[in-house]
């Protein structure tokens, strides 16, 4: 374990990056509610962040290609230009071999609609050695202008992979390769990774995706989350605490973070059903469905979100007395 002093590690003042993956909305019918996304896509750019689509908040795993494309057509539209993420998703099952020409295609289809695409992991992937992984990724590099790569916690996905130190060195060493998401709901992986980046590759940009942890962004991390898509206006509030040294960052952040632990307990994919409880309760989508494969969470959540709804609104009410 390579030893990391955190307190090295902190960067005040930093303006922080923040993307968000946007919730695929559904109906009362089980249909996709388009309309919601759509303006959940623009509430989120209005907001100061950057969307992602087809990511595991939008059961990226569950939807099927048509869908997947028809949400790209679809933010590329709202968007008209502006930035955005977008998951390079294969489908495979254990024993697989790498996929490299079907990851290819979803990467040429999200870059021709001005995205960014962030590559998914699957069992052909992460069931590699270390060396075949990065050479894998250096595959996908030959053939693209940029991308970014992910680890994902086995608590989310079965296919996915925190990956060793040398194996993440070696797919930072990539030049197509940005940034990572990093998902392993623990700080100190990330924290080793914060140090090697900042000696070896400072413009390299690790994404947290710690919903436990959102205070990550302290250390020098941005984020990409779910959590966000809960209220990408307040974390757009902290953030810029954080960046003007406001000490109201971290009282918005232990609020936020309240709802990270609730939303995201076991079993965590169950995070989608809490965020569309959620944005349900604040009004801005219809219902409180999911897709009808994404695990569920009790109707007596709501009562608890409500509060913490409530505890989020006196705070930004005390903030703009």
């Amino acid at each position: 374990m390579v030893s990391v002093d955190p307190l090295n590690l902190v960067q005040p003042r930093r303006k922080i990056t923040g993307v968000s993956a946007i919730l695929l909305p559904f109906t009362e019918a089980g249909e996709v509610d388009w309309l919601a996304f759509d303006q959940h896509v623009s509430r989120t750019v209005e907001a100061g962040l950057i969307p992602a689509v087809n990511m595991d908040t939008g059961y990226v795993n569950l939807i099927d290609d048509s869908t997947r494309n028809y949400v790209l057509n679809r933010t590329h539209d709202i968007l008209a230009g502006l930035p955005f993420v977008a998951g390079a998703f294969v489908a495979d099952r254990e024993g697989d071999a790498f996929q490299c020409d079907a990851y290819l295609q979803q990467i040429e289809f999200i870059e021709d609609r001005g995205g960014l695409p962030i590559v998914f992991q699957s069992y052909g992937l992460t069931r590699q050695s270390s060396e075949r992984i990065v050479e894998s990724y250096a595959q996908l590099a030959s053939a693209c202008d940029r991308f970014l790569a992910f680890e994902l916690t086995t608590s989310l996905a079965p296919f996915g992979a925190i990956y060793d130190l040398p194996t993440f060195e070696g797919v930072m060493s990539i030049p197509q390769c940005v940034g990572v998401k990093h998902s392993s709901f623990r700080r100190e992986p990330e924290w080793e990774r914060l140090q090697l980046r900042n000696e070896s590759r400072p413009d390299f940009v690790i994404f947290t995706g710690n919903d436990f942890a959102i205070d990550m962004v302290m250390y020098g991390s941005d984020y990409l989350l779910g959590l966000s898509t809960f209220a990408p206006d307040l974390f757009a509030m902290r953030d810029k605490f954080w960046e003007n040294g406001d000490r109201r960052f971290y009282e918005l952040n232990d609020q936020l973070q309240y709802l990270g632990h609730f939303a995201f307990r076991h079993p965590s994919p169950g995070y989608k059903h809490s965020a569309a409880q959620f944005l349900h309760l604040r009004g801005w989508i219809g219902t409180d469905l999911t897709h009808p494969f994404s695990v569920q969470r009790p109707s007596s959540d709501t009562e608890i979100l409500q509060e913490i709804q409530v505890r989020l609104e006196q705070f930004v009410a005390e903030v703009s007395a």
